[in-house]
Order: C-alpha cells, then structure tokens, then sequence
C-alpha cells in the first residue's frame, strides 16, 4: 500500500521514476568528478594512541553502522572539522524546538 505523498513528494517520486532526467553536460560532469574526487581524496596519515575499550565502542558502533570502524572515525573527523557534528546540547535544543511546534 502506497503511503498518502504532498503535491512535492509526489512530484518528486514522479521525478524520480521518469526517463526524463536532464543531462548535466560534459563539463559540469568533469568539474563534479573532479570536485568529488579532491573531497574524497585521503592523502594524510593519521596515528593517535586510544584506550583500548575506547576502540571497543568504536568498532562496535561501526559494526551496527555496517562500516569499517576506520571509515566512522574519518567520518566523525571530518563532521567536526567542518562544524557539522552535533553536541548533546545543540541536539537537546533542536528536539525541545520540534516539540514546541507539534
């Protein structure tokens, strides 16, 4: 059974499920590849000294996540160097925000 979709998921869904996606062009596909490529890229070493039952958590969680646990730990990295990780306060007040509008 097909759950009750908004004028936008279902013109998204019809989107989606078209032949009719536009071709991004041969430029704009290299400057993607490309863009994705330099973001992708992992050409520094990292070596840090952790307790071990540190790690255990690690590679547990990573192993819930369906991930090498080295790949997790790159991504939490990366979310915090790039100011996207968020901390139990910043959490704590968005879910106090959606409360309020419910």
């Amino acid at each position: 059974m097909k759950a009750n979709l908004s004028k936008e998921e279902k013109h998204l869904e019809d989107k989606i499920f078209s032949d009719k996606w536009p071709s991004v062009g041969e430029k704009n596909l290299s400057d993607y590849r490309k863009s994705a490529s330099n973001h992708l890229k992992k050409d520094a070493r990292l070596n840090i000294r952790i307790s071990s039952a540190d790690l255990k958590l690690i590679k547990d969680r990573a192993a819930e996540e369906g991930l090498p646990y080295q790949s997790l730990v790159s991504s939490l990295i990366h979310k915090y160097a790039s100011n996207e990780l968020l901390d139990r306060r910043q959490i704590k007040a968005i879910v106090s925000e959606l409360k309020a509008s419910f």
